[in-house]
């Protein structure tokens, strides 16, 4: 299908996008109640989430990255709780803290269908433009197939505001609102180890009203976190994210060959032979590396019919480089790829295959699952590199495919 042909939006007409909407609806509020009734909801990280919530609300907050604090109340409220930390942003703890009023299962569900609410409201917004596939019940259906949406319900994480984030500034670049685009990225600072990144390249691409919109909003969380937990707690969480970046090898900050990340991916090949410091310095060479890359070869508009191949790339270079990454966090990477299914026939053999076996690897249900089973998510890394290369290299072809018939209407 040509990436310039319309495709309607998902109406309320009796149709089978509508019924296949209805379906994912109630297929996703079944899922969440399942696992907010399930015997192992104690061990998501929700309840991570939820002992944040608890210190916060308790009027705590300076102490939100206490690591003590955090393992008396995880070990006082849960019988077989996860062994990781909370460590994310302290706005989101403050957003949480509301459910603190509810017992674990409540706040869970809660959450829970809140989440399932932004991907309903996600697939319908984002279906003018996203081409791919042309029919409806087929374009739902890989929504719910992406195994690491429905483990982000399940675990109860922020990932799909994340993806929401990627979705809305993309939808106001199309829209030529480079402001608003950088108000909505902000979102993503949710997981800010994949914002920033992000916001690097669209700092090399010199997009400064985009920039201003996401230092905007930016600052306002910022203001939310001090007054969630002060300056003390602001400056224990940057002590507390030091030590998780130093321990790789703690699982209860996250095993570093569990995430498909550049990181993971080096960690798992070289972590024998670098010691931390030399690890991280390659990491932060090759990542900044790859941003850059990513922002040079990024010089179409955004109305131009390989941007969305351009912005897919950035997505998957900027949770490449990030320092923090499990499964529920490929969330983002599901906008990447439908934006880039529709120009798989235009490719060249190389990128078309590479491409096509990337969307294959990444919309495998098992593959997630083992991946964590062997410890070996790292891998998923070489895919995404592979992902971001058919992208990039991809537009290149379209382009030049392109070049003379554009320039043929501009002589006459």
């Amino acid at each position: 299908m040509d990436s310039s042909s319309a495709v309607p939006r998902l109406g309320t007409a009796f149709n089978d996008g509508t019924l296949g909407l209805v379906a994912v609806a109630i297929l996703l509020a079944a899922f969440v109640v399942w696992a907010a009734r399930g015997s192992n909801v104690e061990k998501t990280d929700f309840a991570l989430s939820y002992v944040a919530a608890h210190i916060v609300h308790a009027g705590m907050g300076q102490r939100l990255y206490d690591a003590n604090l955090q393992v008396q109340l995880r070990d006082s409220m849960f019988q077989q709780p996860s062994p990781l930390y909370f460590e994310h942003p302290p706005f989101e703890a403050l957003m949480l803290s509301p459910l603190a009023a509810f017992s674990f299962r409540t706040a869970y569900l809660i959450w829970g269908l809140f989440n399932a609410a932004i991907v309903m409201g996600l697939i319908v917004y984002l279906r003018p433009h996203l081409k791919w596939p042309s029919e409806d019940l087929g374009y739902i259906a890989l929504w719910l197939l992406f195994a690491p949406i429905l483990v982000t319900l399940y675990q109860g994480q922020s990932s799909i505001l994340v993806l929401a984030g990627f979705a809305l500034a993309f939808a106001q670049l199309k829209k030529e609102r480079p402001f608003s685009a950088g108000v909505a990225l902000a979102l993503t600072l949710f997981k800010f180890q994949f914002a920033v990144p992000m916001a690097i390249i669209f700092l090399l691409r010199r997009q400064w009203r985009l920039l201003a919109g996401f230092a905007s909003s930016g600052a306002v969380l910022a203001l939310i976190s001090l007054f969630a937990v002060g300056r003390g707690g602001l400056l224990d969480y940057i002590r507390f994210l030091t030590r998780i970046g130093g321990n790789p090898r703690n699982v209860s900050y996250g095993s570093a060959v569990d995430m498909p990340t550049l990181h993971g991916l080096l960690y798992a090949l070289l972590g024998s032979r670098l010691n931390g410091s030399g690890l991280s310095v390659v990491v932060a060479i090759l990542s900044i590396a790859l941003l850059m890359w990513s922002a040079w070869n990024w010089k179409s508009s955004a109305n131009s019919a390989h941007f969305d191949l351009l912005f897919s790339a950035a997505i998957a270079a900027s949770l490449l480089s990030g320092s923090h990454m499990f499964t529920q966090d490929f969330s983002p990477l599901l906008l990447a790829m439908l934006l880039s299914g529709v120009h798989v026939s235009r490719l060249l053999r190389t990128p078309r295959v590479m491409l096509v076996v990337s969307l294959l690897v990444f919309w495998s249900f098992p593959v997630y699952f083992l991946f964590v089973k062997w410890h070996c998510m790292y891998v998923m890394a070489i895919a995404m590199l592979a992902f971001s290369w058919a992208c990039v290299h991809g537009q290149k072809y379209i382009t030049q495919r392109s070049a003379p018939a554009s320039q043929t209407v501009a002589a006459v």
